[in-house]
């Protein structure tokens, strides 16, 4: 920013201060107001016209226009339902309301009472009968026709993001209707909604890499949980046949459009079900969001549509990986011969890696790209799924599925695990993985092992990416489009959390 336009700057927040000061002296200190009674928001005027049209109603927000005309102005307040035109005479509100209302900011916070009706041009709004000025905004907005763009400042600034970028607002707005329905569905047909501990000595359930820290009261080492999975089980051995459970999981990994270190997933198990249960649940349930926020079944992401109310495809890893990449695991029977496939198209792997690991590399180098209609990819290898139930017929691969939309999984669900021997012995595979080098391999966890001996019924589990799932249904770019604050690297020194002319251009 150049330095007359910083000076400018700073005279303009100067001026406001002193607008701030002046009231104070005067009494008026708009900060020591504790509360104000709304009536309406905008688009309820503006919904109930007919009704309301000459009738009196309070509303309240922040102003984002002023056009001053002599003895009469417009301006618009800007409230949670969007913004109403306000007509402000002098002859209506008085002479010292009148230039108390000119005096005000952009940005300062209104509570307005007045009459609805409707303007020569044909534009509903309230004419003032009185005015109060809530809060003095002391900061300037971004210019109004350019907004808030740089997409950085956009997310370390979220709430001027709210104000200044309608479409942010109603992202957030369906991603909370999106968990509300969510919730209404798995409520109605008898799943309990539970909280499991965040801070835990042993954070397994998935493949990835825990935040650690210490508690001193203990003198103990704890991790924040990367999964929800094995004290949920842990209630279906109590009991609880089906339970669920929305919260934010940390994995210690890297920032991407689809990946934040800190995320909102769900996972929900029921008794006496198994993953073929799981994929009529997810298929009903995924349909029932939709209708109930979009109001149809059909999304469009980034110009692709989906349909949700065909019936989800079914494939097994091993076919998708036959049809996309042209090789068939049902013919590789030994671990050299997967290796000298994966020489062959060109995978890396690495020394640790198993016939299921290879596999699975296949699937992700040569399938996923092409998940796009939703699409559960069923019965994976043993190898990698360490919590899941073999096959019966077939104990190289196990009855789990992912569930991909858009490319991206949605959804990873199995019919659990409930043999302690077996889970004991997958323990121990697991701890010779991370001894070998994988650092996302699970540990072995003695408390699970012991419920598992107390005896869990046969069980579905499944776990989902809220945050990816309103990605797809809200048709946002990035994770941290529905994530109100989204991890950024901290800015230091005494400009953090200001923003600078270079800051507000699009990167």
């Amino acid at each position: 920013m150049a330095g007359a336009e910083v000076q400018n700057t700073n005279e303009l927040l100067q001026i406001r201060r002193d607008k701030l000061r002046e009231l104070q002296e005067a009494g008026r200190d708009p900060f020591k107001i504790t509360k104000y009674d709304v009536t309406h928001h905008s688009e309820e005027i503006r919904s109930g016209f007919e009704a309301l049209e000459g009738k009196a109603v309070s509303v309240a927000g922040r102003l984002m226009s002023k056009r001053i005309m002599g003895k009469a102005s417009f301006c618009h307040l800007q409230d949670l339902q969007g913004s109403i035109q306000c007509y402000v005479a002098r002859d209506a509100v008085g002479e010292d309301a009148y230039k108390d209302f000119k005096k005000l900011d952009i940005g300062d916070i209104v509570g307005l009472k007045g009459t609805v009706f409707k303007t020569k041009t044909g534009e509903i709004s309230v004419h003032a009968t009185e005015l109060t000025l809530l809060s003095k905004s002391l900061q300037i907005l971004p210019e109004k026709f350019h907004g808030l763009t740089n997409t950085d400042l956009r997310y370390r600034q979220r709430y001027v993001d709210l104000i200044m970028n309608p479409e942010v607002k109603d992202t957030f707005i369906k991603r909370s209707k999106i968990i509300s329905a969510i919730r209404h569905y798995l409520d109605a047909r008898g799943f309990m909604e539970v909280e499991t501990p965040m801070l835990v000595v042993n954070a397994g359930g998935a493949a990835a890499r825990p935040f650690e820290t210490h508690f001193n009261a203990l003198d103990e080492d704890f991790r924040l949980r990367i999964s929800l999975e094995l004290y949920l089980k842990r209630l279906i051995v109590g009991g609880l046949e089906r339970v669920y459970e929305i919260g934010r999981v940390f994995r210690n990994e890297g920032l991407d459009t689809r990946h934040n270190p800190e995320f909102t997933l769900m996972e929900l198990y029921q008794a006496y079900t198994d993953y073929h249960g799981m994929m009529d649940l997810t298929e009903n349930l995924y349909r029932h969001v939709a209708q109930e926020v979009l109001g149809t079944t059909k999304i469009v992401y980034n110009g692709i549509e989906m349909d949700l109310g065909k019936p989800f495809a079914r494939l097994t890893m091993v076919d998708a990986v036959k049809q996309y990449a042209g090789v068939d695991f049902n013919e590789i029977h030994t671990l050299e011969e997967a290796r000298a496939a994966a020489k062959a198209h060109h995978i890396e792997y690495e020394e640790r890696h198993k016939k299921g690991d290879i596999l699975n590399l296949f699937f992700e180098e040569f399938c996923e790209e092409h998940m796009i209609q939703p699409t559960f990819i069923m019965d994976h290898p043993t190898d990698i799924s360490p919590l899941t139930k073999m096959k019966p017929d077939n104990p190289e691969y196990v009855e789990r599925f992912e569930f991909f939309m858009n490319g991206w999984e949605m959804a990873n669900a199995y019919s659990e695990l409930n043999d302690p021997i077996d889970q004991r012995h997958r323990f121990a595979l697991q701890e010779e993985q991370f001894a070998a080098g994988d650092e996302e391999a699970n540990h072995t966890d003695e408390d699970f092992l012991n419920a598992l001996e107390i005896g869990m019924p046969p069980t579905g589990g499944i776990g989902y990416g809220i945050d990816r799932m309103c990605m797809l249904l809200t048709d946002s770019a990035a994770i941290r489009d529905v994530l109100l604050f989204p991890t950024m690297k901290t800015l230091g020194g005494a400009n953090a959390g200001k923003s600078t002319e270079a800051e507000n251009k699009d990167e």
